[in-house]
């Protein structure tokens, strides 16, 4: 890995750590040259107009994430009340088809909070760790965890707010996930006991479909409520050490969404759309240190940057894999 590849490797890791992205120090040669030419370039702002006023709104991706998404959670209910032993359990442990799966955020609260390693988790840890690491790590967060589906209609309400100046969205420090993700470890192994899956919304919102309602349910109606009327998918940006965890997994993850400079117009619109547009630092003008750039493990891979970009300039790639077809 040259040193150029290895600093914007590291940059990315420490951006989904909390550090806000920066103008790039390095930038090779090719990109360089894209760069100077759409400096000022009359013919290039022409093609960006004409992108905007004829991009064909899409939905694809989203879609297919929202089904996936639905399809997974209801598999959990359908087994459940047919006793049909497909998918027992819940999201944050489960078994499929005889195999354990746990959820790797939680098995890292239990293994804290009871110090050793059971078996069936170690075996549940290891499906559920590969499993990911080819999907994407934060992919988890956008296909399958529940919350983030409510978190979502959440958004649009609150984008509607904004809209009509009812509302600002505030910004937080991204940095306060991190600390989240440490205090929750802390507390496991100093008390014993898991004390972040009985806050986690997404353990909450899994059980309560699978076993039905119950009062944790308005711990999940506060967030929404605050990130309705206060900030903008604040727990999933700003808090939800799962989405760390499944972060780091990401960081060696072949699936990604990636950038290619050439095309894109850097309407922006990619940004407006995303969820962590800190990982999209790479599509505003001048900022791209090459001509493709793989969008960073803090992604969630949910497709709404694909399905926004007018060109194509940001599509899901597999690492190796698309050279080869």
């Amino acid at each position: 890995m040259s040193t150029p590849l290895k600093d914007r490797f590291l940059t990315q890791i420490l951006v989904m750590f909390g550090r806000e992205p920066s103008r790039p120090q390095a930038v090779a040669p090719a990109a360089q040259k894209l760069h100077e030419f759409k400096r000022g370039n009359r013919d290039f702002i022409a093609e960006k107009l004409h992108a905007r006023a004829h991009a064909t709104p899409s939905h694809k991706w989203r879609n297919r994430r929202w089904a996936t998404l639905i399809v997974a959670n209801l598999l959990f209910v359908v087994s459940f009340y047919l006793d049909i032993q497909i998918l027992e359990g819940a999201l944050t442990a489960s078994r499929f088809v005889g195999f354990h799966l746990i959820d790797l955020n939680s098995a890292l609260q239990v293994m804290l909070a009871h110090k050793h390693i059971i078996n069936n988790l170690l075996i549940g840890t290891g499906t559920v760790l590969v499993l990911w690491v080819l999907l994407g790590g934060r992919t988890f967060c956008s296909w399958v965890c529940p919350y983030h589906l409510l978190a979502e209609w959440a958004e649009k309400l609150h984008l509607v707010l904004v809209k009509k100046k009812l509302v600002s969205d505030q910004t937080i420090d991204r940095r306060l996930r991190s600390v989240f993700w440490v205090i929750f470890a802390v507390l496991a192994a100093v008390t014993g006991y898991t004390v972040y899956e009985a806050i986690s919304p997404t353990g909450i919102l899994s059980r309560a479909l699978i076993y039905g309602p119950g009062l944790a349910l308005l711990w999940v109606l506060a967030l929404l409520v605050f990130e309705v009327f206060f900030s903008r998918r604040a727990w999933c940006r700003y808090a939800c050490p799962i989405g760390l965890t499944y972060g780091v997994v990401g960081i060696i993850s072949p699936l990604r969404v990636k950038y290619k400079l050439e095309g894109c117009f850097h309407e922006g619109d990619c940004r407006k759309v995303c969820l962590v547009p800190h990982v999209l630092d790479t599509v505003i003008k001048g900022r791209a240190v090459d001509t493709e750039v793989p969008i960073g493990p803090d992604c969630t891979r949910c497709g709404l940057c694909v399905d926004a970009c007018p060109t194509g300039s940001l599509k899901f790639d597999v690492k190796g894999l698309s050279k080869l077809l």
